[in-house]
This record gives C-alpha cells, sequence and structure tokens, in this order.
C-alpha cells in the first residue's frame, strides 16, 4: 500500500535536511531536559549528590545502550524497508521489537536489582558517592521498559521519516520531569523531599508519559494505519533473529562505547570529587549543545537506508557531506553563542561560584570538540546506514582504544588538570571520522542486503 507522503531519496535540499532534523532536535533538546534538570537541581543539593548521579546516570545508560543499540538497528531495517515500499514489514519488525525490548528490559531489571548494588561498591572508591549512587539507581532502574518502548517509537517515525510527533511527546516529559523533579528533590506541594532519589523516580514518571502519548498517538492517527502497528501476533523468532543480525553489533558498539566513557568516569572520579563534579557539569553541556548534531546523524543513517532501500547507493556521499555541511552551520551558530556566555550556561547546573570558576578551561575544551564530533559521527552514522554494523563495531573498538590509552595516560600518568584530560574527546572524534570516512571511499558496502 502505497503511503501519500512517502518521498523518494534524491541528493536532499537543506530544507529537507531541516524538515527531518527539527523535530528529532526537540526530542534530543526536551529528552536532555531530563539530565540537564538532574544536574541543575542536584547541583544545589551537593557536590556529592552530583557526583553520584554522574555516576549513576552513566551506569544506567550503559544498560539503556542495549536497548539504544537494539533500536538504531531497527531505524535502520525500517528505512530500508521504507525505501523499498514495504509498509507491511514494518508493522512486523515493530511489534517483534516490542516483544525482544520487553523481555531484554525485565532481565535486566531483575539482574540489577540482584546484583547492581555489590558491582557499585566495588567500581566506586568514595562511600559518600556509592550511598548516594544506589540511592539513584534503586529507583531509575524500573524506568528502563519506558524508555527502551520510547527508543522504538523513535526508531519507527524516524525511520519514516516522520518525525513530527516525536517532539511533542519529548516536550510532554520534559515538563513534566522538570515539575516533578522540583516537588520531589526538594519535599514541595506536600511531597517528601527524597533528594537523588527523588530525581529518579521523577525521570522514571516522565518516560512513562511519554510512551503512553506516543502509543496513543500511534494507535489513533489514520496516517500510521498503513504501517500496521499493534498487530501483536505470534512471535516471529526468524524476524527477531533478522533484525539482531543487524543490530547486535550496534547495541554491543553502543555498550562499549558508554562503558568506557564511564570508565572515563571512573578515572576522573579518582582524581577527586571535584574534577568529578566538573566533569558531570561538562558531561550535561556536551550532551546538551551536541543536539544538533544527534539529530543530524539520526538523519544522516536514515537518508543512507532511504538511498539504499530505493537502489541508489551512488547518492550515500552527497547526502552524507550534504548533511556534514549542514551541520558545520548549525554548530557553528550553537558553539559562537556559548562560547561567549561561559558563566550564564555553566550557571545553570551550578549556583557554587567556585566551581563554575574551576569549569571554565573544561567548557572550551569541550566546545571546541563538539564542532569536531559532530562532523565525524555524521561520517560514522552514514557507516551504520549502509547495515554494515560489523565495521562499526570495529572502528568503535579501535578508536575506543585509542581514547582510553590517551586519557589513562593524562590524567593517571602525567597528572594532568581536568580541562588538558578532556582533551581525549578530539582523540576520539578524529580517527572515529578518519576510519569512517577511509570505509565509506574503499570498503565494499554498496552491495549489502539486509
Amino acid at each position: 500500500m502505497a503511503v501519500p507522503y512517502l518521498i523518494k531519496t534524491e541528493t536532499p535540499s537543506i530544507r529537507r535536511i531541516w524538515d527531518i532534523a527539527w523535530p528529532i532536535m526537540i526530542s534530543l533538546f526536551a529528552q536532555n531536559i531530563i539530565g540537564v534538570t538532574d544536574t541543575a537541581f542536584l547541583g544545589r543539593v551537593g557536590e556529592v549528590e552530583l557526583g553520584a548521579a554522574a555516576i549513576g546516570g552513566l551506569f544506567y545508560i550503559i544498560l539503556f545502550m542495549v536497548g539504544y543499540g537494539f533500536t538504531t538497528g531497527v531505524q535502520i531495517l525500517i528505512a530500508r524497508r521504507f525505501g523499498e515500499n514495504n509498509h507491511d514489514l514494518i508493522g512486523k519488525i515493530f511489534d517483534n521489537s516490542f516483544y525482544f525490548l520487553t523481555m531484554t528490559s525485565l532481565v535486566v531489571i531483575t539482574l540489577m536489582n540482584l546484583f547492581g548494588e555489590s558491582l557499585l561498591r566495588v567500581i566506586v572508591a568514595s562511600d559518600d558517592i556509592y550511598k548516594a549512587a544506589v540511592a539513584y539507581l534503586d529507583y531509575r532502574i524500573f524506568g528502563l521498559f519506558f524508555a527502551t518502548a520510547g527508543l522504538l517509537f523513535r526508531s519507527f517515525y524516524t525511520g519514516i521519516t516522520f518525525t513530527r510527533y516525536l517532539s511533542f511527546s519529548a516536550i510532554l516529559m520534559a515538563c513534566i520531569n522538570i515539575v516533578l523533579d522540583y516537588m520531589l528533590i526538594f519535599g514541595k506541594g506536600g511531597l517528601p523531599a527524597m533528594g537523588i532519589s527523588g530525581a529518579a523516580l521523577a525521570s522514571v514518571i516522565s518516560e512513562a508519559c511519554a510512551m503512553v502519548f506516543l502509543a496513543g498517538i500511534s494507535i489513533n492517527k489514520k496516517r500510521i494505519k498503513p504501517f500496521r502497528l499493534f498487530r501483536f501476533a505470534k512471535p516471529d523468532l526468524k524476524l527477531i533473529r533478522s533484525t539482531l543480525e543487524v543490530s547486535i553489533f550496534v547495541m554491543i558498539q553502543f555498550v562499549l562505547s558508554l562503558s568506557v566513557w564511564f570508565v572515563f568516569f571512573l578515572i576522573i572520579e579518582k582524581m577527586g570529587e571535584r574534577p568529578l563534579a566538573i566533569s558531570n557539569i561538562g558531561r550535561s553541556v556536551y550532551m546538551f549543545l551536541m543536539i544538533p548534531g544527534w539529530a543530524l546523524c539520526s538523519v544522516t543513517n536514515t537518508l543512507v537506508s532511504n538511498a539504499l532501500g530505493e537502489g541508489k547507493p551512488s547518492l550515500v556521499l552527497p547526502i552524507t557531506f550534504k548533511i556534514m555541511k549542514f551541520s558545520v552551520l548549525s554548530l557553528l551558530v550553537v558553539i559562537i553563542i556559548a562560547a561567549f556566555f561561559p558563566y550564564q550556561v555553566l550557571g545553570l547546573f551550578t549556583s557554587d561560584r567556585e566551581l563554575i570558576e574551576a569549569s571554565i578551561s573544561t567548557y572550551y575544551v569541550i566546545l571546541s570538540a563538539l564542532f569536531f564530533f559532530s562532523n565525524m559521527s555524521i561520517l560514522f552514522n552514514a557507516v551504520l546506514g549502509t547495515a554494515n554494523t560489523r565495521i562499526t563495531l570495529l572502528i568503535e573498538i579501535i578508536t575506543l582504544v585509542l581514547y582510553l590509552t590517551y586519557t589513562w595516560l593524562i590524567a593517571i600518568k602525567l597528572h594532568q588538570p581536568i580541562g588538558i584530560v578532556w582533551t581525549s574527546e578530539w582523540i576520539y572524534a578524529f580517527f572515529l571520522g578518519m576510519l569512517s570516512l577511509l570505509y565509506l571511499k574503499k570498503g565494499k558496502w554498496r552491495d549489502k542486503k539486509v
């Protein structure tokens, strides 16, 4: 069945890139409000809570990356089927992916409740940060089901290049999270003051609300009906297996990448509570200002997969380079504005003037890394869009080994200040981009079938 808003892939205009990207940007902006709000409020509770939120949050995100990796593979497959005009199969991919994510999230939640505290005790040196991180994860882990279901909806809407509803759901989630964060962290509106636990519970409730919104929209909107979502037939193990053949390497890649970033923060934790607090603020700034870049990465792997689904591999490199040009323009605007207002930006995350002053050098290192990383990530996502996920995993492994080696050398062996330690992001971006470009130029990806 044809869908009236199907637009055949061609070398994209800036307008077309923007039409797909802006709802994703709003969605990512709103979703990042959760992390920003947690950091901003907890920065007013104390440095221990701020550091524990970094450790606990990264630990959760590593688990979350299992679902994120899987749904990235789903997005690639949906985009490929969309390019092929095979809409019935899109619904089957969606429903069977929901089965897989539900079972996976339940298993992970159970394992974390059994072994999570013991694992944190081994890897966190500070007793105070350990206790606060445990309190955070005791609530936060239950959001895994709602978060991964939300990711599945995002993979569907991005794969069909119809992203409008993503922005609505994310704005809803952000608004609920801001209100509940304030009420549950500080004990307002008759609710108990839960501190760091309140931040975690607020995140879980807001993610659940966003998931319910997207489910309701997807059931009731006529333009979504041709994709035949929510048929919930008997699980198709063959389809789940074929989806995993694409997704498994992305899952490993994302978990490995975030695990290494977790190790990065553990290395910093050995430097003291102040460098860890600075890095948590830096992480929030990094993730927040990278939103245009993340959106363009998602657009890249979708349009590349669409083009290959239409049998047009010659468009892959022109699409990629066009999106990189758009990235340069958008990131320059963001970074130049941010560079003129360091105190105001950092002041969003903490009211401690001394901590803000200590974070300035790291802030400018992060801004420079943002520009570089955004463009290199687009090249990497073009490789991802070809569905050669074994190659993306190999590229990631090589890059992470170099990244972690550099970080350990700078932080532990040479005892450099935290701003210098963050130059490791330059190393990561450079090798990620160069290896991806080499593969796009020389690799055998044009005839890849999925």
